[in-house]
C-alpha cells in the first residue's frame, strides 16, 4: 500500500496516534488561523474598528494597559480570586464527591438537591451573596465557588462511581476494612479522573471571573472589561478576553503537565 494511503488511513484512525510532530503543526494551525481569519475581517473594512478592532489594535492596548494601566495588578487580583475560589471549592468537593460516590445513602440525600442547584445561574446569587458576605474581596471569592463547587463535587462523585467494582470486590476479598477500601483502593484509582476534573473546573472558574467582578470591584481583568464596556472600547474588551483566554491556556499545561508526571504509565503507548 502507498506511503501517502497508509499515512492518510492511520491520520484519519478513530482515537489513532499522531506523532509530536504532527500533533504540534495542527495544533500551531488552530491556534494561527483564527488569528488571521480576525485580521482579514478587520482590514477588509467589511466591519467598523469600533466593532472589531484589528489584532494590531488590541495589541497596542495590551502594551498601553501594561505601561500606564496597572495591568499586572488587574491580572494578579483575578488570579487570586479564581485561585481562591478555586481552592475553596476543591475543598468541599473533593471529600463530599467521593462519599456520594462510593455510599448510596449520601447519593440519594444530596445528589438530587446538587443537580436541583446547579442549574441555577451564579449570576443570581449576587445579591444575596452581597447580603451574606459583604462587597470585599470575599463575594467575589464566593460567586466562583458558587460557579464551580456544584458541577465539581457531582463531576468527583462520578469519577469515583467508575472505579471498577471488581477493584472493590478483590480489597474485601483480601479481608480490607471499609476506610481502606475508599482511601486505598477507590481514590488511589480514581485519582487521574479527579486531577482531569479539577482541571476542567478551573477553567469553569475563570469563565466566572466576569461575573464574580460585577460586585463592587474597582480592579481585575474582569473589572476592566465592564469599564470598557461602557465606553466602547472594543479593543480592550478584546485585550481582556484574550489574557484571561492565555492565563487559563497555562493553567491548563500545567495541570496537564501534573497529571503526565503525577501518572506516567497513563501515557506509554
Amino acid at each position: 500500500m502507498p506511503v501517502a494511503v497508509q499515512r492518510k488511513r492511520r491520520f484519519w484512525t478513530i482515537r489513532g496516534r499522531l506523532s509530536r510532530k504532527e500533533y504540534l503543526v495542527l495544533a500551531a494551525l488552530g491556534m494561527v488561523l483564527p488569528f488571521v481569519g480576525w485580521w482579514w475581517l478587520a482590514s477588509s473594512g467589511l466591519m467598523d474598528k469600533v466593532f472589531m478592532p484589528s489584532p494590531l489594535d488590541v495589541i497596542t492596548r495590551i502594551h498601553r494597559w501594561f505601561m500606564e494601566d496597572n495591568l499586572m495588578g488587574d491580572a494578579s487580583i483575578s488570579i487570586y480570586r479564581v485561585t481562591a475560589g478555586f481552592i475553596l471549592s476543591a475543598m468541599f468537593a473533593l471529600p463530599l464527591g467521593l462519599m456520594i460516590g462510593t455510599y448510596r445513602p449520601v447519593q440519594a440525600m444530596l445528589e438530587p438537591l446538587l443537580d436541583f442547584i446547579r442549574y441555577m445561574p451564579a449570576v443570581a446569587f449576587i445579591p444575596l451573596v452581597m447580603i451574606w458576605v459583604g462587597i470585599d474581596e470575599g463575594s467575589k471569592i464566593a460567586i466562583i465557588f458558587i460557579g464551580t463547587f456544584f458541577q465539581m463535587v457531582l463531576m468527583v462523585a462520578e469519577d469515583v462511581r467508575r472505579v471498577p467494582l471488581a477493584q472493590i470486590e478483590a480489597a474485601q476479598t483480601m479481608g480490607a476494612r471499609r476506610g481502606e477500601i475508599v482511601s486505598l483502593v477507590i481514590l488511589q484509582s480514581a485519582k487521574p479522573a479527579l486531577l482531569d476534573t479539577l482541571r476542567i473546573t478551573m477553567g469553569w472558574a475563570w469563565t466566572y471571573l466576569v461575573v464574580a467582578e460585577l460586585v463592587a470591584a474597582n480592579s481585575g481583568l474582569g473589572y476592566a472589561i465592564l469599564k470598557a464596556q461602557r465606553f466602547l472600547q472594543t479593543d480592550k474588551i478584546f485585550a481582556g478576553i484574550i489574557l484571561i483566554g492565555l492565563i487559563g491556556l497555562v493553567t491548563d499545561q500545567l495541570f496537564r503537565l501534573v497529571h503526565r508526571k503525577s501518572f506516567p504509565w497513563l501515557y506509554r503507548k
